[in-house]
């Protein structure tokens, strides 16, 4: 039996804030106040709740075009095609933070549900924007932090390298001077490294780019322990 976790395009996420202040080690951070905007963020709650504390947040991603109907039942099917995955592969995980797969599941749909009511409630205000990377319909230098999630380096093997350069360059563009990008995770659906960091890395150097791995407080997938931060 394979110990991947086979997945055929790109998966929806559903992640809190809890999560997401563990996932980008946001506690170390001097301060937490936006703008912030979640790249890829799929049905996360991180904006929502981020934005209840009084955190100037944003999400942005392509299922943003979808009404809150499709985004409940699309999200609903992937949290029982997830969990079935990772049932038939569940040794493979740390558990140390979810305890066990029931609990990981109930997250996930406590998280489905607390954006589905921010979506509906707020996705005429601008809160929530289709946008699909490469691209991203910001100005220069609008946000403080931008956080990507479980896409980049993540689905390397869908995405080559350029465009995870063009995406990495388009979230450093969005972001203001002095500001941060932070990835997670730095590994692969394979568990294996993205194999062209270096490579990334030097090339965003020459940008005036810096760069550090940093230890997540969230490991689960095998061996994921760290996250990039990208510093303008």
């Amino acid at each position: 039996m394979s110990k991947r976790y086979e997945q055929v395009g790109v998966a929806m996420t559903c992640r809190s804030f809890a999560e997401y202040e563990r996932m980008f080690a946001l506690g170390q951070l001097t301060a937490l106040d936006g703008p912030i905007l979640d790249v890829a963020s799929g049905a996360s709650s991180f904006t929502a709740e981020a934005c209840a504390r009084g955190i100037d947040a944003k999400s942005a991603d392509p299922l943003y075009s979808m009404n809150a109907n499709e985004i409940m039942s699309h999200g609903e099917q992937e949290i029982v095609i997830s969990t079935q995955k990772l049932t038939a592969i569940r040794e493979t995980f740390d558990w140390s933070y979810y305890g066990d797969l029931d609990r990981h599941r109930a997250l996930r749909e406590q998280s489905l549900d607390r954006f589905i009511q921010d979506y509906r409630q707020y996705k005429d205000e601008g809160r929530y924007v289709p946008a699909l990377l490469p691209k991203l319909p910001f100005k220069d230098g609008t946000f403080k932090l931008v956080l990507c999630s479980h896409f980049l380096f993540l689905y390397h093997e869908q995405f080559d390298y350029e465009f995870h350069l063009q995406a990495i360059q388009e979230l450093l563009r969005v972001c203001r001077p002095g500001g941060q990008v932070r990835i997670y995770p730095l590994k692969s659906l394979q568990w294996d490294y993205y194999p062209h960091l270096e490579l990334l890395l030097s090339t965003l150097e020459k940008e005036q780019i810096k760069s550090k791995i940093l230890a997540s407080e969230l490991p689960f997938i095998p061996g994921s322990t760290e996250l990039l931060s990208l510093i303008k």
